[in-house]
């Protein structure tokens, strides 16, 4: 009897499991998986990133978040490129501060003052706006990111960091769908 029981368990388990499989399927469980489209409500297909206000003394620094903002979004959410009037979306923010000097790690050479890796820091508030209903779909304030770099080499670091900042962007817009 007891043989008999287990395997009508797994028998029934087995069924039970192409069932669910077939139900899933022919819902669409698992459709909305994966890194473009969706990510924003279906009636945003176009979005325009404006510059973003910069608050610190680094002018090149604007340029390049914009460029890696636009690019990023584009092939990560599957939205297109748009001007802020024909937009369905905006996005905008300010570059709250840019810390380009914070020494990390020192010479071991007492003679030599100057330290061998150097650290910044990006601070910036961002929103995306859906122009259609007037409703903010992801905001955050004071999402800040770091790069390292050797000595002399600032744009290594502040790239480093600009990509963290628009990946953090782009997981948090997806993660609001």
């Amino acid at each position: 009897m007891r043989v008999s029981l287990g395997i009508n368990l797994r028998v029934n388990l087995r069924v039970n499991l192409r069932v669910l499989a077939v139900a899933c399927a022919v819902s669409g469980c698992g459709v909305h998986y994966g890194f473009s489209e969706g990510a924003f409500p279906s009636h945003v297909r176009t979005i325009a990133v404006l510059p973003f206000d910069n608050k610190t003394s680094s002018s090149e620094l604007q340029g390049e978040l914009l460029d890696n903002l636009r690019q990023k979004l584009q092939q990560r959410l599957g939205v297109r490129d748009a001007s802020q009037e024909k937009a369905d979306a905006l996005v905008r923010g300010t570059i709250v501060t840019y810390e380009p000097d914070v020494p990390v790690a020192f010479s071991a050479d007492p003679r030599q003052a100057l330290s061998a890796r150097r650290r910044l820091q990006i601070t910036v508030d961002v929103e995306i706006l859906d122009q259609t209903t007037g409703k903010i779909l992801w905001q955050v304030r004071g999402l800040r990111a770091e790069g390292e770099y050797a000595e002399r080499a600032e744009t290594d670091g502040r790239k480093q960091a600009i990509e963290k900042i628009v990946n953090d962007i782009v997981e948090g817009a997806q993660s609001q769908w």
